[in-house]
C-alpha cells in the first residue's frame, strides 16, 4: 500500500518526475480519498458558512470549522476599509524588497503596532509566515551554536534549523523537565543557544508551558523564541498570546507569529529588541530576497492590529463558541486534544477511518481540517475544528450534531 514516504524519493533508474506521475495515478484510486480532502477551494468570504468547490464541481455553502480566521478579522469592515484605502494610495503590488523601497510606511506602522503589542523595542515583518522563522533562525544561529525544539514544534522551526547549520536538539513535548536536561549540559560547539518552541501547537491545540520553560532558558543563559501563530489574538488576558497567558511575557526573547491567522492576513513577524531587529533587516534572506509585502495587505494589517491591541476583535466570542464546541463533542464521546486557544483537535487514531470520515463530513456540508502523516504520527491521526467568533450557538449545535452522527456511523464514538 502507498503512503507518504512512497513519493518522496526517486528510485534507482528513475526520472527525477516519475515519482509525480505515480504520485497522481494513485490519487486517482481510493488511496487519494484523504488527499482529496485537502483540494477545496473557497469561492467566498470565509465565514460561518463558507461557499467552497471541490475539483470539477460547482461551489456550495459549508460550515465553516477549518479556518484559522479564528477572529473573522478578514472580513471586518474597518480591516476591509484600510485595505482599500491602500490599494487606492500605493496599487497593489510593493514591487521591490523591503531594504530598496519596497516597504511603505504603512508596513513601518504596521511594525510598530506589533511591538507595542508584544511590548518589545522594534518589529520585523516578513512577507511569509513560512519564512518568517526558516529567516530568524537561520539569521542569529549558525554552526557552533545549537537550537533546541520542542519535537511538536512547526515544520518552519525545524526547517531554519536545518538551514542554519547549527546542531539540533529536541525535547519531548511540552516536557520541560527534559529541557532542563538538556540545558544543563553546555553545546557542544561552544556557542549561543536557542530555545524554539510554539505557543500555541497548530495540530494539538496545547498551549507551550511558558510558565516552566521560560525560566529555564533564563537560568541557563540561552535565549528564547516563541511562535505563537495560532495564539496571538485569541490566548492570554488580553489576547497577546501564550506568553501573556503564562505570565513571562518579559522571558521571551523573539516573539514570533504569523499575520494570517487571528489578523487575517499574510506573512509573519519578529519583535525583538532594538538590535537584533537591525540584525535580521540585513541576515535573514528570507527578508532581504523577497519582495516586501503588498501594501493592501500592510492597510489591512495595521486596522487588525488596533482592534487586537484594543482587544476589541471578539476573542471573549471566539472562547465561548470554543468551550461550547468541546463541551458537546465531549458529550458525545470523541477524545479530544487539549484546548486553551482556538483549536478541538478530534482524535481518530486510524488513518482510513479518518478519510472515510472527513469524506462523509463533507458530504453532508461540514468543513474541518484533516491531520495525519506527517503532520502527526499515524496513530494520532484526528480532524482539527477551529471555532470562528462569528459562529452563533446554532452553527456549534449542528457541526456537533453532525460530527456526532457520523462519528456513530464510522465507530468513533459508541
Amino acid at each position: 500500500m502507498d503512503t507518504f514516504e512512497s513519493f518522496l524519493r526517486t528510485a534507482p533508474g528513475e526520472d527525477l518526475f516519475a515519482k509525480c506521475g505515480r504520485l497522481c495515478a494513485a490519487l486517482g484510486t481510493g488511496a487519494g480519498a484523504a488527499a482529496r480532502g485537502l483540494a477545496l477551494r473557497a469561492a467566498g468570504p470565509v465565514g460561518p458558512r463558507t461557499l467552497l468547490a471541490a475539483p470539477g464541481e460547482k461551489p456550495r455553502p459549508f460550515l465553516m470549522f477549518g479556518s484559522n480566521s479564528y477572529l473573522n478579522l478578514g472580513t471586518h469592515p474597518a480591516v476591509v476599509e484600510g485595505a482599500r484605502r491602500a490599494l487606492e494610495r500605493y496599487g497593489y503590488g510593493a514591487g521591490a524588497v523591503s531594504l530598496y523601497a519596497g516597504a511603505t510606511d504603512l508596513v513601518r506602522e504596521l511594525e510598530a503596532r506589533i511591538a507595542d503589542f508584544c511590548g518589545t523595542e522594534d518589529a520585523i515583518v516578513f512577507a511569509g509566515g513560512y519564512a518568517t522563522n526558516v529567516g530568524v533562525l537561520s539569521a542569529l544561529c549558525g554552526p557552533g551554536d545549537e537550537i533546541v525544539n520542542d519535537s511538536a514544534n512547526h515544520a518552519s522551526i525545524f526547517d531554519g534549523t536545518r538551514l542554519s547549520g547549527a546542531d539540533a536538539k529536541v525535547f519531548l513535548h511540552g516536557r520541560a523537565d527534559r529541557l532542563g536536561r538538556l540545558l544543563a549540559r553546555p553545546p557542544a560547539g561552544g556557542g549561543g543557544r536557542l530555545v524554539a518552541t510554539d505557543g500555541v501547537f497548530s495540530m494539538n491545540g496545547d498551549l507551550a508551558p511558558l510558565g516552566r520553560i521560560a525560566p529555564l532558558v533564563r537560568a541557563a543563559g540561552a535565549r528564547l523564541l516563541v511562535d505563537d501563530a495560532h495564539g496571538i489574538g485569541v490566548a492570554g488576558p488580553t489576547g497577546r498570546g501564550t506568553a501573556e497567558a503564562c505570565g513571562v511575557r518579559d522571558l521571551v526573547d523573539l516573539h514570533v507569529g504569523m499575520l494570517s491567522k487571528a489578523p487575517a492576513g499574510l506573512g509573519g513577524f519578529c519583535a525583538a529588541r532594538r538590535e537584533v531587529v537591525a540584525h535580521l533587516r540585513l541576515y535573514a534572506r528570507t527578508y532581504f530576497f523577497s519582495t516586501a509585502m503588498p501594501p493592501p495587505v500592510a492597510g489591512g494589517l495595521v486596522e487588525a492590529f488596533r482592534l487586537l491591541a484594543a482587544d476589541a476583535a471578539g476573542r471573549r466570542e471566539l472562547l465561548r463558541n470554543v468551550a461550547a464546541l468541546r463541551a458537546r463533542l465531549a458529550a458525545a464521546g470523541f477524545e479530544l486534544g487539549p484546548g486553551g486557544a482556538g483549536i478541538v483537535p478530534v482524535y481518530v487514531r486510524d488513518e482510513a477511518r479518518l478519510a472515510a470520515l472527513h469524506a462523509d463530513l463533507l458530504a453532508a456540508g461540514l468543513y474541518c481540517n484533516l491531520v495525519s502523516y506527517p503532520a502527526c504520527r499515524r496513530k494520532e491521526c484526528r480532524l482539527r475544528l477551529c471555532a470562528m467568533k462569528s459562529h452563533s450557538p446554532a452553527d456549534v449545535e449542528e457541526a456537533a450534531a453532525i460530527l456526532a452522527a457520523l462519528g456513530r456511523r464510522h465507530g468513533v464514538v459508541p
